[in-house]
C-alpha cells in the first residue's frame, strides 16, 4: 500500500520522526512491541500535521489496547502480523481517490435540525413558511412520519413576531389520554391521585409564544372538544379547577394521518379540523425531493462530525449511490439517524458504503401492491378489522418487534402500542372481533 510509514520493533525512532516530517502520509503504523513506544510518543506522532491516520499494531489485541489507542489519538489497533487488506479496511477509502464526494465546509453554527433542501417541492415549502409565518392563525402541518413537521413548526415560530417567546412542543400520541388533558391544560393540587401541587399546562407555558401539537390525529374525541374550546375562547381551565385562565398562544398542529378521512369515519371532529386548517403546510416525502438527498447527506455528515469531534471530509460515490437507491420509508429522520451512525462508525475521514449499515437499520417498505402477498379483504369488512389485521401481519413479519413495526406502519411507537392493546393483538390465539 502506498504512502504508509511504519515504526517496527528495533527501528530508530529518530529516523522515523525525521521521515514523518518530510511529506504528508496517508497513515502511520506503529508497533506496540517497540521498546520505546508509549502513550506520550503516540500522542506526539498523532499531533504531527503530516501523520495522517495513526494505526497501532500488537500481537495481543485487547480492550485495554483499543482504549489506550483511543486516548492517544490513534485510529485503531490491528493484530500482528497485519496485511494491507486489514489496513485498507481500517483506513477506508483513499481520500485522494476520484470516487470521493467532498463535504462542503459549513458554518460551525449549523445544526443537524435545520431545514435543508433545494428541490422544487421543498422550495415551495420554504416559500409557504415565509408567507404565513407572521400570521396569528393556526397552522396544520401534514406529511409522512419523519419528514420534519416539527422543524416547520419551529421555523414558523422563529420567523414570527413571537420568536422571542416560548416554543412548546407536545406529542399527543406519546402521552396517554388520562394524562394528556393535564399536560395540555394543567391541574390544581389534589385534582387526582399524585397531583401534589398546582401545575401549569403546556398552553400556559407557551403563553405569548407557539404551541406545537404533534400527532393531533391521535387525540381522543373528548379532548378534541376541549381543545376546540381553548382555540375559540382563548382560555384554559385546569383539571380540578373552576377558574379560567386567559392564554395568548399560536397553535401549530401536525399529523401524518388523513384528517379528512378521520372526519368521515367519525374519529376526528369536523369543526376542529376546520379550526386547525386555517393555514396548511404539506411536507413532501424524501423520495419525492429530487436532488435533495446528497445535500442532506452532506449536511448531516458535516453537522454530526462537528458534534462528535470527527474529521469527516467526504462520502464515497459508492456510498452516495447506496443512499440514493434506498427507499427511505422513514424519510429525513431515517437519513439523519443513518448519517449520525455513519459518522461514528467511520474510522478514517471518508464515509464508505459499509458505515451506512442501511440493511440493518432500515426495514424495507415497498408498496403493498408491489408484493404478491395474497391478502384480500371482503367488501363488507370494517376498516377497524382491516387495520387490526394489517398491524398483526406487520408484527408477525417483524417477529413482534414493536419499534420496527411502528416504522413500517408509519406510526409512533406509543401509538402502535395503544392500537395493539385496543385490538387485543397481544392476546395469543384470539379471534379478532373488531
Amino acid at each position: 500500500m502506498k504512502n504508509i510509514l511504519c515504526l517496527a520493533p528495533g527501528e530508530s525512532v529518530a529516523d522515523f520522526l525525521a521521515a514523518l516530517r518530510q511529506r504528508p502520509w496517508r497513515a502511520v503504523v506503529v508497533s506496540l512491541a517497540h521498546e520505546l513506544v508509549d502513550e506520550k510518543l503516540v500522542e506526539r506522532i498523532a499531533a504531527e500535521p503530516a501523520a495522517g491516520a495513526v494505526v497501532l499494531t500488537t500481537a495481543t489485541p485487547s480492550l485495554r489496547a483499543s482504549l489506550w489507542a483511543q486516548r492517544a489519538g490513534a485510529m485503531g489497533v490491528l493484530p500482528e502480523p497485519w496485511d494491507e487488506q486489514q489496513l485498507g479496511d481500517l483506513l477506508g477509502p483513499n481520500e485522494d481517490a476520484e470516487d470521493i464526494v467532498a463535504i462542503p465546509r459549513i458554518d460551525h453554527r449549523t445544526r443537524a435540525d435545520q431545514m435543508v433542501g433545494q428541490s422544487r417541492v421543498i422550495a415551495e415549502v420554504f416559500t409557504r413558511i415565509a408567507h404565513i409565518a407572521a400570521s396569528e392563525s393556526t397552522v396544520l402541518v401534514t406529511g409522512e412520519s419523519g419528514t420534519g413537521k416539527e422543524l416547520v413548526a419551529r421555523a414558523l415560530h422563529d420567523a414570527s413576531p413571537r420568536a422571542a417567546e416560548p416554543f412548546v412542543a407536545v406529542n399527543c400520541a406519546a402521552i396517554p389520554d388520562a394524562l394528556l388533558e393535564s399536560e395540555l391544560f394543567g391541574h390544581e393540587k389534589g385534582a387526582f391521585t399524585g397531583a401534589v401541587a398546582r401545575r401549569r399546562g403546556r398552553f400556559e407555558r407557551a403563553n405569548r409564544g407557539t404551541l406545537f401539537l404533534d400527532e393531533i390525529g391521535d387525540m381522543s374525541l373528548v379532548l378534541q372538544g376541549k381543545l376546540l374550546r381553548v382555540l375559540e375562547e382563548r382560555v384554559v381551565e385546569r383539571v380540578g379547577g373552576d377558574e379560567e385562565h386567559a392564554v395568548d398562544v399560536r397553535v401549530v398542529a401536525a399529523t401524518h394521518r388523513d384528517l379528512s378521512l378521520q372526519v368521515n369515519e367519525g374519529s376526528f371532529r369536523e369543526d376542529l379540523f376546520f379550526r386547525l386548517q386555517v393555514l396548511d403546510v404539506h411536507l413532501p416525502a424524501l423520495r419525492t425531493r429530487s436532488g435533495d438527498l446528497p445535500l442532506l447527506a452532506h449536511h448531516f455528515a458535516a453537522s454530526f462530525a462537528l458534534r462528535h469531534g470527527r474529521s469527516i471530509q467526504g462520502i464515497t460515490r459508492d456510498a452516495m449511490e447506496a443512499l440514493e437507491e434506498h427507499p427511505w420509508p422513514g424519510n429525513v429522520r431515517e437519513l439523519r439517524n443513518v448519517m449520525d451512525r455513519a459518522v461514528l462508525l467511520t474510522q478514517g475521514s471518508v464515509i464508505g458504503r459499509g458505515a451506512l449499515r442501511l440493511g440493518a437499520a432500515s426495514p424495507s417498505r415497498a408498496p403493498i401492491n408491489d408484493r404478491d402477498t395474497g391478502i384480500g379483504y371482503p367488501t363488507d369488512a370494517s376498516l377497524a378489522f382491516v387495520e387490526a389485521d394489517h398491524i398483526r401481519r406487520v408484527l408477525e413479519a417483524n417477529r413482534g418487534q414493536v419499534g420496527i413495526a411502528a416504522g413500517v406502519l408509519g406510526l409512533h411507537r406509543n401509538t402502535l402500542t395503544r392500537k395493539i392493546r385496543e385490538f387485543r393483538l397481544n392476546e395469543p390465539e384470539r379471534e379478532m372481533s373488531v
